[in-house]
Parts: structure tokens; C-alpha cells; sequence
């Protein structure tokens, strides 16, 4: 089992999970709240813990902030942090960096901050 999957279930996200995928499965989209279950604490505590994670999150964005920033926050916090910025949400700039291949070339990376992961 991975362990997105165990944070899931941790945040007892798995059913609604499921739910979507079969309403999508079947074109359903009358009576589903994406916002409501985006913004549900047990969401962005998921999402949360999901990026905290993951490597990259120690990569900064243009506001050079990195997962670091919110270690101090509490669950509450966090969740409050996140419903603030999608109330009005504009996404900021995506940090650009070179990447550099095996043939010599580059490819293009873009960072989020770490507020919009």
C-alpha cells in the first residue's frame, strides 16, 4: 500500500475518493461540491502531508519559501492558511530552472511556491 494511500485513509478521504471516481466514471457531475470537499479540513491536511513528503518540497519557489514555513503552524492554521488563498486564488509565479539531460541539453522546470502545491 503506498503511503498516499495511507494518508488517505488517515484523513478518511478514501470514500470520498472513491465516490468521485465512480461519479466520473459514469458522467455524474449533479449534487457533487468540489469546493466544499476541496476545502474540507480532512482535504488540505491530506494535501498537506502528501507535499510535506514529498522531496520537493524543500525546493523554494519565487516566494522562497519551502515546507519549512508552515512547521510551526497548526493543523488549524494550516487549514486556514489554505481556505484564505482559495478564496481569492491567483496563482503566483512558477520559479523557472534548466535542467540539465544526459545529451547535453536542457529541459525546463517549473516550481511552484509551496502555498500553490
Amino acid at each position: 500500500m503506498s503511503m498516499q494511500m495511507r494518508y488517505a485513509e488517515y484523513y478518511d478521504m478514501v470514500k470520498t475518493f472513491d465516490e468521485l471516481y465512480l461519479a466520473s466514471q459514469e458522467n455524474r457531475t449533479d449534487g457533487i461540491d468540489l469546493y466544499s470537499i476541496i476545502t474540507s479540513s480532512s482535504n488540505i491536511l491530506l494535501a498537506y502531508r502528501t507535499i510535506k513528503s514529498n522531496a520537493g518540497s524543500n525546493t523554494a519557489g519565487v516566494d522562497k519559501k519551502t515546507i519549512k514555513h508552515f512547521k510551526g503552524f497548526t493543523d488549524k492554521e494550516i487549514v486556514e492558511h489554505v481556505r484564505r488563498r482559495l478564496a481569492n486564488y491567483k496563482p503566483q509565479t512558477v520559479r523557472r530552472v534548466e535542467i540539465p539531460k544526459l545529451d547535453g541539453s536542457k529541459r525546463p522546470l517549473g516550481i511552484p511556491t509551496i502555498s500553490d502545491r
